[in-house]
């Protein structure tokens, strides 16, 4: 018996907890026709802009660029990778205490091991521009990942050209 209860308990509940909220109706001023209460939903809070810490990484990658981009097969730097650089080399000299790692990327393409040495010409290829510029080579570092940490998946250019990169971390 005690089962029984429960169960019609249990199932009354769950159906008023199914049940929809009725409408409120208003009437209107003019006659006793009745219409939904009109209630604007509340506007969603303005998102909040994170702080973003003076020479900190987020500092670097919003306000500098983290990345500067290889052509096919090549370590030699483009000259847009130059102008970024530049940015890197003053960023570095405002903020004396940062340290930087550069990471050297490929494309897909190739073996592991040859990409894994394209990965290292790379970021080899902007230190030397970054210690040519002014900023002691103690304070960086070099690490290649080769094919092995794509940005962007795809088996196409587009997706490759953002893959051949040299990316700066801040430490």
């Amino acid at each position: 018996m005690k089962m029984r209860y429960l169960s019609l308990v249990a199932a009354i509940a769950l159906v008023a907890a199914c049940e929809s909220p009725q409408k409120t109706e208003t009437k209107q001023s003019a006659g006793s026709t009745t219409a939904p209460a009109a209630q604007a939903p509340a506007p969603a809070p303005a998102p909040m802009a994170p702080e973003v810490t003076p020479g900190s990484e987020g500092d670097f990658v919003a306000n500098v660029g983290d990345r500067v981009f290889f052509d096919f097969n090549k370590s030699d730097l483009r000259p847009d990778a130059r102008a970024t650089l530049g940015k890197w080399v003053a960023f570095l000299k405002k903020y004396p205490n940062d340290k930087l790692t550069v990471e050297g990327h490929c494309d897909e393409r190739g073996t592991r091991e040859y990409n894994l040495a394209l990965g290292e010409r790379r970021a080899n290829a902007v230190k030397n521009f970054l210690v040519a510029e002014g900023v002691d080579a103690g304070r960086l570092k070099t690490i290649s990942y080769g094919k092995e940490r794509p940005a962007v998946l795809g088996h196409n250019e587009a997706a490759w050209a953002q893959n051949r990169r040299g990316v700066g971390v801040i430490e």
